[in-house]
Order: C-alpha cells, then structure tokens, then sequence
C-alpha cells in the first residue's frame, strides 16, 4: 500500500498510476465489493466509487440518484433507508439481479484499508459526513476527493479537509477559464494531482502536462470515452492497444480506465507499471 501512495506522490517517476472507473464493473456490478476486490486482486492502484445519501443519513455507493439502472428496485437513493437497500439485488451487465448488494462507504473503505488507493466520486457536497466515516476507519492517506472548483472556492468550501486528505482539482481544458485555473492552483502549494478533461487532443493545454509533471503535479486523463481524451479511449483501445500510447507521450501518469486488466497489461509490457 505504502507504494501506492509514494507513487501518487511522486509526479516524476516513471510509473504510470490505473484508476478503476466504477471499479471492475465488466465482471461485477459496479460500486460492489466483488468489483473492487477483482481490483485489488489485479494489482489495482486506486478504484474510483461513487457515494450517495439515504434517506436516514447513511452513505452508500451508487453512481446515479436513483436506484432504477443498478438493482432491482425503483426511486431515489434519498427516499430509501439503508435496511431497505440492503434487501435489494444489483444487477449486472444485462440487468439480471445478482447475489450482491449495495455496499456502505464504510464497508468499502474497511475492505479497501491498506491495500488500493480510493477515489471518491460524487461526495463534495457530503465530504463532512464521508471524512467522518473516513477517520472512523483510518484510511485518511488512502482516499482522494475531486471536484471541479477554482482554488478559492475549494478553499472556502472544503478548507478544513485540505490539510486532512488529498483534493484534486477538474480542469476542463476546453473551457476558457481552464489555463487560468490551472495557473491559481500552481501558484502555491500545488496539488498533487489535476484532472483534466481534453475533449481535442489539439487542445493547447495538453502541452502542459509535461511542465506540471516537472512542478509537482500528476496529470490525471480519463481514457474511458472519447470526449475526455480526444478520441484516444478504451473502446479503441480494446481494438488497438497502442492507443494507449497517447498517454504516455503526453505525460499523463494517472489514468482512470474502463478496462483496468487491458491497460494493467499494457503499462505492464512497457515497464511502467509494477
């Protein structure tokens, strides 16, 4: 585990950092326990999950806010308590109910304790009821909360977290306050990491990624649809592994991937990744 963290807080090595999307959720549904185990199995470095309020104030994982597109219930995340989720079925791939159940953040995170790095994913608005669940569980240097904000907001929203846990910034480089933005955040103290979203691959903020790697500052791309990476994504991939190759001669060393064994395997066979 202490590897994975060294390596997340070094933008200047060579190795190349795999963010499973929704965890593993190609051979089990996505956000359960199951999906996130086959990426540690797989040698994983961090799974992203998405985390949700019920109704009596507990969090669970759940990408959409409704329950209607992963288990075989109706309705709002919001408007069902934690006992009745957990007698609902997720379903998987094909919408065909499964043993497995909808996991808490807790018991996520229990499961996770010293052995992935975990990215969670629609928690900004909740962070002070997730870092609670967080600390209670002990895995502060494990976990990496995102969201994307200027520097100031951050500071004023999520200042008293900042110090506690790791905050990465989302850029969309296709916006026209994306190179302001990214120049707030690395005038002092940078992040260790920053999200961006290249919708072109012509876009001029890619040539960057070298000079922020070079400051201190990972570069993480999503390769999981072509409108996060100018068309280089996993689909293709899946047809063509070199498109993976984008990445690496753009600098990107943290990569959030639909397909974590493929581009394991690909990283891999390159020597960037253990």
């Amino acid at each position: 585990m202490q590897d994975k963290i060294n390596n997340l807080n070094n933008s200047k090595n060579k190795e190349v950092i795999v963010v499973a999307h929704r965890a593993d959720w190609r051979n089990a549904p996505e956000n359960s326990l199951q999906a996130i185990q086959n990426c540690i199995d797989m040698g994983v470095d961090m799974v992203e999950i998405d985390v949700r309020e019920t109704k009596d104030g507990e969090l669970v994982l759940m990408h959409d806010s409704t329950i209607d597109r992963t288990t075989n219930g109706k309705g709002m995340v919001k408007e069902w308590t934690l006992d009745s989720l957990k007698t609902l079925q997720l379903l998987d791939g094909l919408q065909v109910p499964t043993p497995h159940k909808i996991p808490t953040l807790r018991e996520v995170l229990l499961l996770t304790k010293d052995k992935i790095l975990v990215n969670l994913d629609k928690s900004y608005e909740i962070f002070n009821k997730c870092y609670k669940i967080i600390q209670e569980t002990g895995t502060q240097d494990q976990v990496v909360i995102k969201g994307a904000k200027s520097k100031l907001e951050v500071q004023n929203e999520f200042g008293e977290y900042l110090d506690k846990v790791l905050f990465m910034p989302v850029v969309r480089l296709h916006e026209p306050r994306a190179s302001e933005i990214v120049d707030e955040y690395m005038k002092s103290n940078p992040p260790e990491a920053i999200e961006f979203t290249a919708k072109y691959d012509s876009l001029s903020g890619i040539k960057r990624f070298k000079e922020l790697r070079e400051a201190g500052t990972s570069v993480w791309v999503n390769s999981l649809w072509p409108q996060h990476n100018g068309g280089h994504d996993d689909e293709k991939a899946a047809i063509d592994i070199d498109v993976y190759q984008w990445y690496i001669d753009n600098h990107v060393d943290i990569i959030q991937t639909d397909r974590p064994k493929l581009l394991l395997d690909y990283l891999r066979k390159k020597g960037l990744h253990q």
